[in-house]
């Protein structure tokens, strides 16, 4: 398994999530390890290293915080959206995405509903024209015939 050091270059994660102003301390140092897609047959593993940083608002209830991009993302975008769109595109079932991803079923299941959003939420079309082929009230009615053994329809409304 080969391991992947990151660092984050964007300043905007100097600002206090509680009050907004930027830091200018650091505190000190955490690791995270965030999940991304396979690569390969090894696999690849993510060590983010973050600063904790000091707020240096004196009013804030908040002492200190970690850089976040985003808040409390354990796993990439491109692994919520490669879990989405293996249900979505390829026909996949939930459990067979988690089970090739490895990842729990309500986070895949999570990934596909943020994925069809777009599709379920988008407005259907004016319906213009209704043909009698489209639209059916009832159930067909089959007997089979004594003599032939075949079936006949009959009766359809």
């Amino acid at each position: 398994m080969f391991c992947v050091h990151l660092v984050t270059v964007d300043e905007t994660t100097r600002a206090c999530p509680a009050c907004g102003v930027f830091a200018t301390r650091v505190r000190g140092s955490a690791v995270t390890r965030p999940r991304d897609l396979p690569y390969g047959e090894s696999g690849l593993e993510y060590r983010w290293h973050k600063r904790r940083w000091w707020c240096r608002e004196a009013d804030c209830p908040r002492r200190s915080f970690t850089e976040q991009i985003p808040a409390g993302a354990r796993l990439t975008a491109r692994l919520r959206g490669a879990a989405g769109r293996r249900i979505q595109d390829v026909g996949s079932t939930v459990i067979q995405a988690t089970r090739d991803l490895h990842l729990s079923w309500p986070t895949v299941m999570e990934a596909f509903r943020a994925q069809a959003r777009d599709v379920a939420e988008a407005p259907l079309p004016q319906v213009a024209a209704l043909g009698i082929d489209e639209a059916r009230r009832g159930r067909p009615r089959w007997e089979q015939d004594a003599d032939t053994g075949k079936w006949r329809l009959t009766r359809d409304r």
